[in-house]
């Protein structure tokens, strides 16, 4: 595939049901085999920028989202942003591509894709492939509530400039070498009129009545993660807070085809921090197991 294509991503836009606007950027023919990523909770979609370009460059449509209420996606006016609605919006996407895809999805994005694949769609088996990064059923308390403090630390008071968000973030993962170029950080953040930075999401995501807490219901995931028949990848960062060598032989007995990469060097971010070692397992994986139908 040409370099033209792969560095070129085209805007995709849908409508969810009940009227919320979310976008995408997808690289590559859409006639190829289809990988549909969704990203974690308090990202967006530019956090699969790297790996969705590697994937295009081998031949694969890479569709990366931003789930509602992150990045160029709305916010719900309720701030329904229930396990459920975001099953249904994944189902809503994965039916609008040209082939059944793989999805991706790290965290928030994982916990998305057990709900449509197990729960809301078990018999339709909407995606060909499940790969979840560094998401369990089974999470590990102390982990989400670092997670929740770091995405709540400055969620009213924002940021003066670049300098103090790099600064901020260096705090919450030491062992990834602070940015040299800050514009990367700028995708994930809105500039309000009183100039400050904000993080690219709705705080209702982890403030509001309709938050999802997956890590409060294990016996749901479970249940949705046993219905999933389809090749099934669980990547795991090695240094992850959130996902421990318990819990993914708990995973693993769940959903017993399913194979397991552990990523040396990567804690919860598995594709920030060592992006090519992420995409060559999820490549050999969907190269193989796991390849959809084109």
């Amino acid at each position: 595939m040409s370099q033209e294509v792969v560095l070129r991503s085209r805007r995709l836009n849908w409508i969810t049901e009940d009227n919320v606007p979310l976008v995408a950027d997808a690289w590559g023919d859409p006639q190829n085999r289809t990988v549909l990523f969704a990203h974690g909770g308090g990202q967006t979609r530019h956090a699969w920028g790297g790996a969705a370009q590697r994937f295009a460059a081998e031949g694969w449509y890479a569709v990366s989202l931003d789930l509602r209420g992150h990045g160029d996606s709305g916010w719900p006016e309720d701030g329904d942003y229930r396990l459920e609605t975001y099953g249904r919006d994944l189902l809503r996407v994965a039916a609008s591509l040209e082939s059944k895809p793989a999805v991706v999805g790290a965290s928030m994005g994982g916990i998305s894709a057990m709900i449509a694949q197990g729960e809301l769609a078990p018999e339709k088996q909407p995606f060909a492939s499940v790969v979840l990064v560094d998401i369990t059923p089974h999470m590990e308390e102390e982990g989400v509530d670092r997670i929740l403090q770091f995405m709540g630390s400055k969620l009213e008071d924002g940021f003066a400039d670049l300098e103090e968000v790099a600064d901020f973030v260096a705090s919450y993962m030491p062992n990834r070498p602070r940015p040299k170029d800050l514009s990367g950080l700028a995708k994930n953040l809105r500039r309000g009129e009183d100039g400050r930075y904000r993080w690219h999401w709705d705080p209702r995501f982890i403030t509001g009545p309709m938050r999802p807490r997956g890590d409060q219901e294990p016996e749901r995931l479970s249940a949705a993660c046993a219905a999933i028949s389809v090749p099934t990848l669980l990547v795991r960062g090695r240094m992850s807070d959130l996902v421990s060598e318990e819990n993914v032989e708990k995973f693993l007995k769940i959903v017993p085809h399913a194979e397991f990469a552990d990523v040396s060097g990567a804690g919860h971010m598995v594709a920030g921090d060592r992006n090519d070692a992420f995409v060559a397992a999820v490549m050999e994986f969907l190269n193989g197991a796991g390849r959809p139908a084109q």
